[in-house]
């Protein structure tokens, strides 16, 4: 049997707790259960707009690899720094891996946007080939210039789950929201809907990291302080696997308020959970999550948000936790049974590796030259 030989590059530890990590250690996972020999390269430095360190990594780690080589770079290893990808893109079969355009990210000056912009077009310019999450990345790579035909769509897979339990009799509505605590995500403007709602019976465990951008991880903390309910919203940090299969069991509702995502993982698990689902129609979540599952809002609204928060909770009010719903909360019910159809069409895992490696070799064919 032959072994089918990759090299994937990442930006620092494959290990850490983001959608995007996540999709990646899956991936490498699917394709090594597949037969595929996987050499993971972590990358040193500051991403993505590349520091010296990140610089030299990326390009001492392809300088390092054998002509003819397939390789995967994650796009916050390369979007930023071009030059690295320019120097091999003749000896290598180097794809880009893009999870949303680095342009996309929210908080950003004008000048950094257009930056990361002119700087990615450079590096997918580069590659073979491009692999994304979802339709709505390959379309937005459109303006990037990149062919169509030289970009494959995986979306990530989903993990069967049972259905959320909620919290126990007695208790108030559990409102979920995973994510880094980062700007793109918008968490401030949750506190703010949540303030808007603080008559009503509900907490929030807001689960991801406080270190990708402690300065706003602070502020909203801060804000949640200012407006009397850090008693009411908890601030979990970085949880793994387990932990956060057990907030998911004990929750009533999910809600994202994400100024944009190129997929959103946490949205899928939610739909596997069988949660009625709070988010915005920020980048592809309006095609991520079924609408008969949903109330998407536009991002940055808080009275929108906070809006579609009082209507649900009203209507938990009279369905504690997520048991099945008294006939006097149809419409919860409703949303429960779509969020578990539409889990039921999600791609399993095993399905996002055998589409990606069909990608990879559609993009950058198997060649019998040399040890790559």
């Amino acid at each position: 049997m032959t072994t089918t030989r990759l090299h994937f590059v990442v930006p620092g530890p494959l290990d850490q707790r983001t959608g995007g990590f996540r999709y990646d250690t899956r991936i490498v996972q699917e394709l090594v259960d597949l037969g595929w020999q996987v050499i993971v390269h972590s990358l040193a430095g500051t991403f993505p707009a590349g520091d010296a360190e990140a610089q030299s990594s990326l390009a001492d780690t392809l300088a390092a690899l054998p002509d003819g080589a397939r390789v995967v770079i994650d796009g916050l290893a390369m979007g930023g720094m071009p030059g690295p990808l320019s120097a091999h893109e003749d000896r290598l079969r180097i794809v880009g891996l893009v999870h949303h355009p680095l342009a996309d990210e929210t908080g950003l000056s004008s000048a950094e946007r257009l930056a990361l912009e002119r700087s990615e077009r450079m590096a997918l310019a580069r590659c073979v080939g491009i692999l994304v999450t979802s339709e709505f990345t390959a379309r937005r790579l459109a303006r990037y210039g990149v062919p169509p035909d030289r970009i494959r769509a995986v979306s990530p897979g989903t993990d069967p789950s049972p259905r959320a339990q909620g919290p126990g009799p007695g208790e108030p509505t559990a409102l979920l929201c995973v994510g880094s605590v980062t700007p793109r995500k918008g968490q401030d403007v949750l506190v703010r809907a949540l303030e808007e709602v603080r008559e009503l019976a509900w907490t929030c465990t807001c689960a991801g990291s406080l270190t990708r951008d402690p300065g706003y991880a602070a502020e909203v903390q801060s804000l949640a302080a200012r407006a009397r309910l850090s008693g009411r919203i908890r601030f979990t940090g970085e949880c793994d696997e387990r932990a956060l299969h057990a907030l998911y069991d004990r929750s009533s509702l999910f809600v994202l308020p994400s100024h944009f995502e190129g997929y959103g993982m946490a949205l899928a698990e939610a739909l596997a959970r069988g949660l009625p689902i709070v988010s915005t129609t920020g980048g592809a979540i309006p095609e991520t999550v079924v609408a008969d599952a949903a109330i998407l809002v536009e991002p940055g609204d808080v009275d929108a948000l906070a809006g579609a928060l009082r209507s649900l909770l009203s209507d938990v009010a009279d369905s504690p936790g997520c048991r099945e719903a008294p006939s006097g909360a149809p419409r919860l019910e409703a949303m429960r049974a779509a969020a578990r159809d539409a889990a039921a069409a999600l791609p399993s895992w095993g399905q996002a590796g055998r589409a990606f490696a069909r990608a990879l070799e559609e993009l950058a064919p198997s060649v019998r030259r040399g040890p790559a």
